[in-house]
């Protein structure tokens, strides 16, 4: 399994080469997508480029913690929408809401609040899925809002 290295300086995260946060911001700005997708894990939650989203074990139901954590949606990007969420076949609408995080609307599922990696490797990857970072662990969704380990 490989494991990306994230270094800090101060509270300023060095990123992999590549990786825009613009293009994070401009993506949220069109509108979320989830969807869902056939991993080795069994079919996860992803967005509409297929990369998986992640639950963090120290939120609770409809309120989430790494915003307020130093350094954290620098590696973790909260899942943020304009609108209503496009979703795909095989996820349920009754457990698709929004939360306000910092003058945004992050996306949440069952009440999770949901999330992005920077290091995602692409679509279908999760060997992120388990990473502990940040005081708690991060995981995969599946349709039913139940963790995936």
């Amino acid at each position: 399994m490989k494991r990306l290295t994230i270094l800090f300086l101060a509270t300023a995260a060095i990123v992999p080469v590549g990786i825009s946060h613009t293009a994070t911001r401009a993506h949220a700005a069109s509108g979320a997508k989830l969807q869902l997708r056939h991993t080795a894990l069994g079919s996860i939650l992803v967005n509409r480029g297929g990369r998986t989203l992640f639950v963090f074990t120290r939120d609770s139901r409809n309120h989430g913690r790494c915003a307020a954590t130093p350094g954290c949606t620098g590696i973790w990007p909260l899942v943020t929408t304009t609108g209503t969420p496009t979703l795909g076949p095989g996820v349920k609408r009754s457990l698709v809401g929004t939360i306000k995080v910092a003058g945004s609307r992050q996306v949440t599922y069952a009440g999770h609040p949901l999330y992005t990696y920077i290091g995602d490797a692409g679509p279908g990857d999760t060997s992120y899925v388990g990473q502990a970072q940040f005081g708690g662990k991060w995981f995969a969704l599946n349709a039913a809002g139940q963790v995936v380990k």
